[in-house]
């Protein structure tokens, strides 16, 4: 069995929310939190976003949502649709029609932001297209597109007035008695963004789409990712989330994931516990994570290896991984295994022997989760 068993004090009580469906992937209720990212390619060049979307769902996107500004785009989308493993998300914005043209083409799930889509009667035709062809809504709110009479009230983009726009949508899709919608309120700034997130979830049962939108590029928004989206986790809010960075969509999906890891969310793939290295370090540290991590990068099934420099903490945090590695002297350290001292390793074959044990271990657990319970 795995190491990665959830202690009663680090248990998280997730908000209650209702269950929609993005095509086959459940979104609220008890379902997984699913990690999302978006393809940055022209939707024109359906050979170039058709890649990006098989990248990112080989990392472990569940959706990935793809941007539809025009209608060649809309076009492009039905063989986006056709070849993609995971459901798409139409991002539909300032023309109404090219919502119900990504229904008409297969897309899971329609994203509308309120402030760009138009008025009711321009909103209820996207939902009967939506209902038509058993689509999703998101209703997308941004602190940056906020509608005129809002930002005339309040003054300037805040945290009431994307609840209130948010209400107002999920008023117009529950007049039209539509309830497969899930929700986001989102700004670039944290306080604004959890402010805005944690009205919402007091307010609504509907399943919430966690993102800080335009956070930045890859260090400085995983970053502010990590703590915007981490501290709403942490309450229980969330149901959904989009890491936004300036960078690969693939590298969203890992941060989503490592951020859902960190509070045993979720869990994909091998969580690498390393020192930051010092003069005690018996083998190079930084350097030997940076290969394992790439060469264990293939691994999806949940476990723990811990690559530590030297003996002062090594032995410790081997004993809660799965594999571990703890530098020692004269070129060798120790290999543990389920948490227990197992053989010594030299330096030169170490990485080899780790991934070696890891994919052993992996295999084993996954042999171990598809073997039948006892009496079936």
């Amino acid at each position: 069995m795995s190491m990665n068993h959830i202690r009663p004090w680090r248990n998280i009580e997730r908000r209650k929310s209702r269950q929609i469906h993005v095509g086959n992937v459940p979104v609220g209720g008890d379902a997984p939190i699913a990690v999302q990212t978006m393809t940055n390619t022209l939707t024109t060049d359906a050979k170039a976003t058709i890649e990006q979307v098989l990248a990112a769902a080989e990392a472990g996107a569940d959706i990935v949502r793809v941007s539809v500004p025009d209608e060649a785009s809309a076009r492009a989308l039905k063989e986006i649709v056709r070849e993609s493993p995971v459901p798409i998300v139409a991002d539909i914005h300032f023309h109404y029609k090219r919502g119900i043209e990504a229904a008409e083409a297969g897309a899971a799930c329609l994203r509308i932001n309120p402030g760009n889509i138009g008025d009711e009667k321009r909103v209820a035709e996207v939902i009967r297209a939506a209902r038509d062809y058993k689509c999703s809504i998101r209703i997308g709110v941004n602190a940056g597109s906020l509608e005129k009479q809002l930002l005339e009230k309040y003054g300037e983009p805040c945290p009431d007035a994307m609840l209130e726009s948010g209400l107002d949508h999920i008023k117009i899709l529950q007049d039209h008695d539509f309830h497969e919608f899930k929700i986001s309120v989102k700004a670039s700034d944290v306080f604004m963004s959890a402010a805005a997130y944690q009205m919402l979830a007091d307010t609504t049962d509907a399943p919430i789409h966690l993102g800080i939108t335009e956070a930045g590029g890859l260090m400085s928004g995983t970053i502010k990712s990590a703590i915007g989206l981490g501290q709403l986790l942490w309450m229980g809010i969330g149901d959904t989330l989009r890491v936004s960075l300036s960078a690969d969509p693939v590298e969203e999906v890992k941060v989503g994931y490592e951020i859902l890891k960190s509070l045993g969310l979720r869990h994909r793939g091998v969580n690498i516990i390393s020192c930051p290295s010092c003069a005690r370090q018996g083998f190079d540290v930084i350097k030997t994570v940076e290969t394992l991590e790439d060469r264990l990068a293939h691994i999806k099934t949940p476990m723990s290896l811990s690559i530590i420099g030297c003996v002062v903490n090594g032995p410790g945090e081997a004993l809660m991984t799965d594999v571990g590695f703890t530098g020692g002297g004269a070129g060798s350290g120790m290999v543990y295994l389920a948490g227990k001292a197992s053989h010594k390793m030299s330096n030169d074959q170490m990485v080899d022997h780790i991934v070696q044990e890891v994919e052993k271990k992996a295999a084993a657990l996954e042999s171990e989760s598809a073997a039948p319970e006892a009496g079936e």
